[in-house]
């Protein structure tokens, strides 16, 4: 049971990578506004509007899984933090909308408007959804009372403040997240247009990428660090055999020491991304390169941070008023059962995994172009 428990908590670990990853589609979302060219704006979001559905799925099966896997932390934090949750979710449904309507002939807001709407999902959909994962690091104000699901009245399982999550939007440690998760998706969107976007002029073109992935490289760094700070200087919450859950000072910290090969991962990861980051800025060469090099490193640096999240005996969820609340891998996870047939259903990722390669491969290859998107009877 305890080795499937792990098993799953790596797969949610994995699928939170590949989303923040994957997020560079919000990212590209916020930088259209800043093109004052209607072909080239039509241009980076055809090549944005190839992806954006990758990202939705995958934040979907993010939810799912979560679900599956360990329903309690969906029925406490979706059901609970729903504030919050409803707020991302509004904001990829403007996303969804605007990508259907926005080139459409004499569409009912007008393409200015759905441009907006892609910038709100953009910035928000980045921000909130720190904010969210920073809640699993940082606690939550929350009670969990597994009897009330027996209440006719009232058969809520746990019991949230009257805020219902939006309190991490004005906390200060969830907030050095969602930047942070905000301006990589800003960098890491500039080296997808640099890869996949033939503008024409490609000189200018790609010097203004590469300005932008410097400036929005160091911005990220700035709060990444901060919240590693913030992160090695909370305590982590971790329960005992008497059924008790105390705080331990710097339980993230030793918990990479401990687990060295997420801490290796990590920081593998995160060297990857400053590396990336750094030369695509100054060799025009790499510019073109950096994209792949700096999302393997984002994929591995964040499924390492959630992977410390709730291994080695740690509350995923903590509950900063009530600790004997707080959620683990353990207490929050589906039966033996139910774990035993999903880890078989896995089986198959990698013809998924190798199926969604492909198809990425054919849709971006060569890059875009303004002669392609001419002769194209399907535009965003």
């Amino acid at each position: 049971m305890e080795a499937l428990q792990i098993y799953w908590w790596f797969v949610i670990s994995l699928l939170g990578g590949l989303l923040v990853f994957l997020l560079f589609v919000q990212g590209g979302q916020t930088m259209i506004w800043t093109t004052r060219s209607p072909e080239r704006k039509s241009l980076l979001v055809n090549a944005l509007g190839r992806k954006w559905e990758l990202t939705f799925t995958t934040l979907v099966t993010f939810g799912g899984a979560f679900f599956a896997s360990f329903p309690l932390y969906y029925s406490t934090s979706f059901g609970g933090a729903y504030w919050l949750w409803m707020l991302i979710l509004l904001s990829f449904i403007l996303q969804a909308v605007s990508y259907e309507f926005r080139s459409k002939p004499a569409n009912l807001l007008g393409t200015p408007t759905y441009d907006l709407f892609l910038w709100i999902n953009g910035f928000f959909g980045c921000v909130l959804l720190g904010c969210a994962v920073g809640m699993q690091f940082f606690g939550a104000d929350f009670i969990i009372s597994r009897q009330s699901i027996l209440d006719s009245g009232s058969p809520v399982i746990s019991v949230w403040n009257d805020s219902h999550g939006l309190e991490q939007i004005f906390s200060l440690k969830p907030l050095l997240l969602g930047f942070a998760v905000f301006f990589l998706a800003r960098t890491t969107a500039a080296m997808f247009f640099a890869k996949s976007v033939d503008a024409g002029n490609e000189a200018e073109f790609i010097k203004q990428m590469r300005n932008r992935i410097l400036i929005n490289g160091c911005v990220f760094v700035l709060f990444f660090l901060a919240f590693i700070y913030a992160l090695f200087m909370s305590p982590g919450y971790t329960p005992q055999p008497d059924g008790s859950v105390i705080a331990v000072p710097y339980k993230y910290f030793f918990n990479l020491i401990e687990l060295w090969w997420l801490g290796a991962a990590l920081l593998l990861g995160v060297l990857m991304v400053l590396y990336g980051i750094l030369r695509a800025s100054f060799d025009t060469a790499f510019t073109r390169k950096a994209f792949w090099w700096t999302a393997i490193g984002v994929v591995m640096a964040v499924t390492a941070l959630l992977c410390a999240n709730g291994y080695n005996n740690t509350a995923f969820l903590p509950s900063v008023s009530n600790p004997e609340s707080s959620l683990t891998i353990a207490n929050a996870s589906s039966t033996e059962f139910t774990l035993k047939v999903m880890a078989w259903v896995t089986v198959l990722l990698p013809v998924v995994i190798g199926y969604i390669a492909y198809v990425w491969h054919k849709m971006t290859s060569p890059a875009i172009t303004p002669e392609e998107l001419a002769a194209d009877d399907h535009k965003y």
